[in-house]
């Protein structure tokens, strides 16, 4: 998954508001996580940013 750099520059955490880093198929909150730290998928290229989908990393 390759999202543009446009788009990844102004997406952010909808939990803690912290930047969001890109990996295979999701999109991972940088905050420490002990604050937040979600995994937030993407769906045929699609950032799905809500609370109610995304994972705690392991």
């Amino acid at each position: 998954m390759a999202l543009e750099a446009g788009l990844l520059e102004i997406l952010a955490c909808p939990a803690c508001h912290a930047p969001l880093k890109e990996t295979d198929s999701e999109l991972i909150c940088t905050a420490d996580a002990k604050e937040c730290g979600l995994a937030y998928p993407v769906r045929d290229g699609i950032p799905v940013l809500l609370v109610d989908e995304a994972r705690r990393p392991a």
